[in-house]
């Protein structure tokens, strides 16, 4: 395990290894967590639907999974997150309405969110933990390698990520997490990794230290929210004890994967936004809008004014 095949570094330009081609057509999105961060308005707003610019955050999982190969996305939700449902369902009422008042554009795009992929849901009830979601698309996935996604986690190249974990996994026949490098005080809010070098940006997966401080982080390499899964996954999560909290992890099983099979890493390139609390959510609409080429220069104005505002308020 860990060992590259003879013939060099496949990923190397030079290398005459070839690179098994691999189609994962599956994807899973995790979309059954209580938002409990964003309470109240998570009490009957689903986060995962949560404006980020013009659209909610879950539908670019979708497109990115889509984007990535996959034919049919199994999205995992909770009680009283129907409006996921209703969100990618087709509306042909509101289409006609939209044709009706000529915009056909608006009703196209309507039309094309009903039809990006094949998607389907398994709802998964009480908070189980993300080991509990995957386990419960058990039966869908079937023997199939798949993506999984956290919606919380956007990135600026996912679907090349998800592509390039993809081929990784193919080679090696093993999971894939991507990894980022994260400041090393604060480690102690991430899982982080103990690599073992492979080649540039992959890395054998030694171990996963549960949110270390920065004295006992064993690197300052981080999980992050996007998964290439074998079906071994299931095997391991069937044999992974609920945590204090009652609580399947998903970390616990790729424990168990690591010892009996092997588990590898992608450091990806490019920018990763995050969503998961408030201020996390609120920077990352802020930095998506600044990089907007129609919304940036309003937005940038926008705050220019605030700040001068600010500065004046001082000053008086």
């Amino acid at each position: 395990m860990g060992c590259l095949p003879c013939g060099g570094d496949p990923w190397s330009a030079s290398s005459n290894t070839e690179i098994k081609v691999v189609k994962i057509k599956k994807a899973v999105i995790a979309a059954g967590g209580l938002g409990d961060g964003f309470l109240p308005l998570t009490k009957s707003q689903p986060k995962e639907m949560m404006p980020l610019l013009n659209k909610p955050l879950i539908q670019y999982s979708v497109e990115e999974a889509v984007a990535s190969g996959a034919e049919l996305v199994v999205i995992v939700t909770s009680t009283g997150k129907s409006s996921i449902e209703d969100y990618f369902g087709r509306s042909i009422e509101l289409e006609q309405t939209l044709e009706s008042m000529g915009e056909t554009s608006l009703a196209l795009e309507m039309r094309r969110l009903s039809n990006l992929a094949e998607i389907c849901y398994v709802r998964q009830y009480g908070l189980c933990g993300l080991g509990q979601a995957v386990l419960a698309v058990k039966k869908i996935i079937g023997n199939d390698p798949f993506m999984l996604l956290q919606p919380d986690d956007l990135f600026e190249n996912g679907s090349t990520i998800l592509k390039k974990m993809t081929e990784i996994s193919g080679f090696y026949g093993r999971c894939v997490i991507a990894a980022l490098r994260v400041p090393t005080e604060e480690t102690n809010r991430y899982r982080i990794i103990s690599p073992g070098n492979v080649v540039e940006r992959i890395y054998d997966v030694l171990a996963v230290v549960e949110k270390p401080c920065q004295e006992e982080a064993p690197s300052n390499l981080a999980i992050v929210g996007r998964y290439i899964l074998t079906p071994e996954i299931f095997k391991a999560l069937e044999f992974t004890r609920p945590d204090k909290n009652g609580e399947i992890q998903l970390t616990d099983a790729l424990k168990k994967i690591i010892k009996h099979q092997g588990l590898y890493a992608y450091e990806f390139e490019g920018e990763r936004y995050d969503t998961s609390t408030p201020i996390d959510w609120l920077e990352t609409t802020i930095t998506m809008a600044l990089r907007n080429p129609v919304l940036g220069p309003e937005i940038r104005k926008h705050i220019t004014n605030l700040i001068n505002n600010e500065v004046r308020s001082v000053l008086i």
